[in-house]
């Protein structure tokens, strides 16, 4: 399929180096809840510049929404991005991605690998079946939370929030753990949703592993 030129309809900071980004939608276009597209941005230079980011609306909605964890330092990309106001255009391609929502389980995300089961829980609270699932959630500092209100509501005492560079109350401190993820796994039928950053991924795939947890009843992108 050829790709997408979409303008911004509006982009803010909803962290110290989260972006919102909100696009206006192609007709006809699709995706599922967990999916993702490469995205480059419409200017010389920076336009086969592509790099891959998650949905986080809806496939209802009457827009695209994108919520990207920025790179200042790293003169990319994502640094581009924080230079983009409305009416600026973004090139998108059709959406791709494994993660989806499989059933009840526990999902386990690291920093902005959050970003794909943004969606899939706005899906299931619009459908009431969220309820059962439930979220750990692993940052640096409380700030680094992405959306923290919004997944404090919807999921309430179903979300485990940890940090590992600082202690507060009502936070766990340090790393997801063997220890605390057996917490997750008496029960039969479960799935596990994965994402994070490559090293956390590959420690939580062995700790899941040494608990018993087959490859079948995990769900990441492959």
């Amino acid at each position: 399929m050829e790709p997408y030129n979409v303008s911004i309809l509006a982009i803010k900071l909803i962290t110290h180096d989260v972006l919102r980004i909100t696009l206006a939608k192609p007709a006809g276009y699709t995706f599922t809840p967990g999916q993702a597209t490469e995205i480059s941005i419409n200017k010389p230079g920076w336009d086969t510049e592509k790099r891959p980011f998650t949905f986080t609306c809806l496939p209802t909605d009457d827009h695209l929404e994108f919520t990207i964890k920025t790179y200042p330092d790293r003169k990319g990309v994502t640094n581009e991005l924080l230079k983009l106001k409305p009416g600026d255009e973004l090139i998108i391609g059709d959406a791709w991605g494994a993660i989806s929502y499989k059933g009840e389980g526990v999902f386990i995300a690291g920093g902005a690998g959050i970003t794909p089961f943004i969606a899939i829980f706005r899906h299931l609270e619009k459908e009431n079946k969220l309820q059962g699932n439930q979220l750990l959630f692993a940052n640096k500092m409380k700030d680094d939370i992405i959306i923290e209100d919004e997944l404090k509501r919807m999921l309430g005492k179903n979300m485990v929030s940890i940090l590992s560079g600082e202690t507060r109350d009502g936070y766990l401190s340090g790393y997801i753990t063997k220890d605390l993820l057996s917490k997750y796994v008496q029960q039969d039928n479960r799935k596990f949703y994965v994402c994070g950053p490559p090293p956390m991924m590959d420690m939580v795939l062995k700790q899941l592993s040494d608990l018993g947890i087959t490859d079948q009843a995990v769900v990441m992108e492959i």
